[in-house]
């Protein structure tokens, strides 16, 4: 390890992470290192463990082996962070609260204990949902907004975080063009900030453009590096297998299309 790397902890290492649902293994043996400033995109074929590794990396499941490190330290010890949107399905949205009720929820790792939110709280939640273009929605229920407009919010909570990692599981799912180039462009600008993002993606169309690194995972990782290096159609292959019959086809349109 270098002398600046031993003064600057890592943002995320996971190691030798195994987790199991009801005794049978989702993730086997995971070892990656995410070093500062990377926008990373996890894919891979349903049910290879993607969401499981977000979870499991933030302390929300049980470890059958391993260890998380979050900035050098336990993840429990670094919480506050740590920014997540959750996948939308996963959300009860008929819970009674207001949208900027759901933005100063991402301002409570900033308050002491029994704290309410101060003006200097508010005033950031109503910059984040400036940013994501929902701040004429503030005062309205969740649950009256459609899909993308709720997926926006969910990102102007974790803006409101001001963390310094980032777990978002899907945010693209089910969401109009606009809201999906808005998202992009706000990923993009965390990491000019030095922000360290892991984002969980479906769409192998749009995953070389969008990332600047992916972790390609079935359950153990199959690979992990640069874009460039690892969009490829023996390590996309190997992801998939014979889940998608048309990778070759859409590994070297995506290839063509960025040369």
């Amino acid at each position: 390890m270098s002398e600046e790397n031993a003064k600057t902890p890592v943002p995320l290492e996971l190691h030798d992470l195994t987790v199991s649902y009801h005794k049978r293994p989702v993730l086997w043996g995971v070892d990656v290192e995410v070093t500062a400033g990377q926008l990373v995109g996890v894919i891979g074929p349903n049910g290879a463990g993607k969401s499981t590794l977000i979870k499991a990396a933030m302390g929300m499941l049980p470890l059958n082996s391993g260890w998380v490190k979050v900035f050098g330290e336990p993840v429990e010890k670094n919480l506050q962070r740590v920014g997540y949107v959750p996948q939308r399905e996963s959300v009860d949205w008929d819970f009674p609260v207001s949208v900027m009720d759901v933005v100063l929820m991402g301002r409570y790792g900033h308050l002491g204990l029994f704290k309410r939110p101060a003006k200097s709280d508010r005033e950031k939640a109503r910059e984040c949902l400036e940013k994501v273009k929902m701040l004429p929605y503030a005062d309205r229920q969740i649950s009256n907004l459609s899909g993308g407009q709720q997926q926006r919010v969910f990102l102007a909570r974790a803006l409101a975080q001001e963390s310094d990692l980032y777990f978002m599981d899907e945010p693209f799912a089910g969401v109009d063009a606009a809201t999906e180039t808005a998202i992009v462009a706000i990923l993009q600008e965390l990491r000019k900030q030095g922000k360290t993002l892991l984002v969980v993606h479906h769409d192998l169309t749009t995953a070389r453009e969008y990332f600047d690194s992916l972790l390609l995972l079935n359950m153990r990782v199959v690979a992990f590096g640069p874009t460039k290096a690892i969009f490829n159609q023996e390590l996309l292959q190997r992801t998939y297998g014979g889940r998608l019959t048309i990778l070759s086809e859409v590994a070297e349109a995506v290839g063509s299309k960025a040369d």
